[in-house]
């Protein structure tokens, strides 16, 4: 693939020079950066990252190229992807195309040759900003700082309306093995409805291996059309975007908790769940993206590594007595877990589904079985309270 010139502009005027790989044109978006080692596929395919030019640390990539197991939903979601490194060739026996030819088909500019540590130290500084993505025959640098900087910002802006299933259906694949391919459950024991926020495919796959018969329906579906389903437990799903702006998901997860239904937020869902048990969302410095963030289990005191990608927050210091936070980072002190007193409901802000890896907080999914198992929230999920010190002020 013929390489062509390629800028990074953001907003605060900082322009990165290095060459494109994907498709000709211009992008912007949040920049954002991920210090996970591999799944690139996986990260670009998964809808969270709407809106966002994405910056993997790693320092090569595109090693392994593209196959069309390893994604999390039907095409790129990325606005965008910034690397230091590009491969001149791939290798890989799963391998179906390059990265750069994926992303072309794809219609999404990347960028590689760019000193990516130093735009990571500049992000973790001055927190993500705004960028525009530029590549082609001729770049034009002063015209993608003023593109940058007339991007629309992430604060405000209900993205799950625009990732979501356009109408609901069912889901039957269960994880995928190598040597045998995908299963769906064999008698499934629950009926899970999935809000599909942005829904990532191993999410799904995760509760197909426990055992429940999914129904995935899309964001805005209003919670009597979810009833008559007689779901036994209802999935909230990760998305992108900012949470408050979602008022139609508040209020179905509203009457979800009204009515005792096993309610599972993950990411955005679990900020949906916050705001819809009364407490407070906020927008952290430059997030959470990651495969590699120590997560501390508030009960018992495990600490487990953790899938993280998120820009916004629950603040815990505006949990309502009620809302009783679980699992907290030991990164910069956030949150990252709740349970609801009295109710069979639990959020948590990482992704237990992992994909990429790790794979330690796959438990929550049985967690989720039991509550829609019948036991109490408190027996399911662990008593635990800690101190209730958010650190969203510290580096998050």
């Amino acid at each position: 693939m013929s390489q062509m010139q390629a800028i990074l502009a953001l907003e605060d005027g900082s322009t990165f020079s290095g060459y494109g790989f994907g498709a000709p044109g211009f992008s912007v978006g949040e920049v954002v950066f991920n210090t996970a080692m591999t799944g690139y596929q996986e990260i670009l395919t998964d809808p969270s990252y709407a809106g966002q030019l994405v910056t993997l640390t790693a320092s090569h990539v595109g090693n392994t190229g593209i196959n069309p197991v390893d994604v999390e939903s039907a095409r790129v979601h990325a606005a965008g992807l910034i690397i230091r490194h590009y491969p001149r060739r791939h290798s890989s026996w799963r391998a179906t195309n390059s990265l750069g030819e994926w992303l072309a088909e794809q219609g999404r500019v990347a960028i590689a040759g760019i000193d990516t540590r130093a735009l990571t130290v500049l992000l973790r500084e001055k927190g993500a900003q705004n960028g525009c993505l530029m590549a082609g025959a001729e770049v034009d640098p002063d015209e993608a700082v003023r593109r940058a900087r007339e991007c629309e910002p992430m604060s405000g802006r209900d993205l799950a309306c625009t990732v979501t299933t356009e109408s609901s259906h069912e889901w039957t694949e269960g994880t995928f093995d190598l040597s045998t391919g995908a299963f769906g459950a064999d008698n499934p024991r629950h009926h899970v409805v999935c809000y599909d926020y942005g829904v990532k495919t191993n999410i799904l796959r995760l509760l197909v291996d426990a055992g429940c018969r999914v129904t995935v329906v899309p964001a805005k579906t209003p919670l009597a059309e979810v009833l008559a389903l007689k779901p036994d437990g209802v999935m909230l799903s990760n998305g992108p975007g900012d949470p408050e702006p979602c008022g139609y998901a508040i209020e179905a997860i509203r009457g979800l908790l009204d009515k005792n239904v096993p309610t599972f937020g993950i990411c955005l869902g679990h900020q949906l769940l916050g705001l819809a048990a009364g407490a407070r969302t906020v927008k952290m410095k430059f997030g959470h993206h990651g495969a590699n963030h120590p997560v501390k289990d508030l009960a018992t005191g495990q600490v487990m590594i953790t899938s993280q990608n998120h820009g916004f927050a629950v603040d815990e210091d505006s949990l309502p007595d009620e809302v009783i936070p679980t699992h907290r980072s030991l990164f910069d002190g956030s949150l990252q877990g709740v349970r609801i007193q009295g109710k069979p409901a639990m959020g948590f802000q990482g992704h237990p589904e992992a994909s990429p890896g790790p794979h330690d907080l796959r438990g929550l999914f049985a967690r989720f079985v039991k509550l829609m198992d019948g036991e109490s929230s408190v027996e399911a999920l662990g008593s635990g309270r800690g101190t209730r010190d958010s650190g969203l002020g510290k580096s998050s």
